[in-house]
């Protein structure tokens, strides 16, 4: 899936540009995948560190971010006991694959100094919940209500917490709900991209949506 959706420009470069207000100069992301999302942020940071659990993935990570000198690839699985002093710590579409979905975000917490936050884009709607989700290993999907309730358990205080992409979860829900389609990449993928994301993302700058296809929380480290 990763693979699949890598082509999707824009909506991407949108997510990047959620999270960048609150990185400061030395965040960490857990579960850095392809390494797209590192690459853009990594231009606008002193340093960045880039993660990934999976051994497979982390050296194909590390070969791809090899050319990048302000980037440092490591290991990360969390939940952990590592603690750490990074401006913050980011986490996109990883937090519904973890059991302990609290735990990780205890450990995020103890990765980061105080004050710093915590960014994390998840899947919303239990209702969306779809073979698609299951088969990339999904174990929950939320909405702002459950992932204030986690963000609080694990000890952070929210900031920020709102729905985005609200055409996306139409979209996603009629592709892998009713006609039980994998998101990849293809004609759909890039019609949604270049025509149906820039206005709903044009829509969202002015009026925030009652739902969306994912939650975007920032939550930060007590001082």
């Amino acid at each position: 899936m990763l693979e699949g959706l890598a082509t999707a420009v824009n909506h991407r470069r949108w997510f990047v540009e959620l999270a960048l207000p609150y990185l400061g100069n030395n965040p960490i992301e857990i579960g850095s995948g392809l390494g797209d999302y590192a690459i853009e942020w990594a231009p606008f940071l002193e340093r960045f560190t880039a993660t990934e659990a999976d051994p497979d993935r982390l050296v194909a990570l590390k070969e791809r971010l090899a050319g990048e000198p302000s980037i440092e690839v490591r290991q990360m699985l969390l939940p952990s006991n590592e603690q750490g002093d990074y401006s913050a710590a980011v986490s996109y579409n990883v937090l519904e694959h973890i059991e302990d979905h609290v735990g990780a975000l205890r450990s995020m917490r103890d990765l980061v100094r105080p004050g710093g936050a915590i960014v994390l884009i998840v899947p919303a709607f239990q209702f969306a919940m779809s073979p698609a989700d299951i088969a990339t290993g999904h174990v929950r999907r939320y909405t702002k209500k459950t992932m204030r309730a986690a963000l609080e358990e694990a000890g952070l205080e929210v900031e920020t917490l709102h729905y985005a992409n609200a055409l996306g979860l139409i979209g996603y829900y009629m592709a892998t709900s009713v006609f039980r389609l994998m998101p990849k990449e293809g004609p759909m993928v890039k019609v949604y991209d270049t025509v149906v994301l820039p206005v709903t993302k044009a829509a969202e700058r002015v009026v925030r949506p009652p739902f969306g296809q994912s939650v975007f929380a920032v939550a930060r480290v007590p001082a």
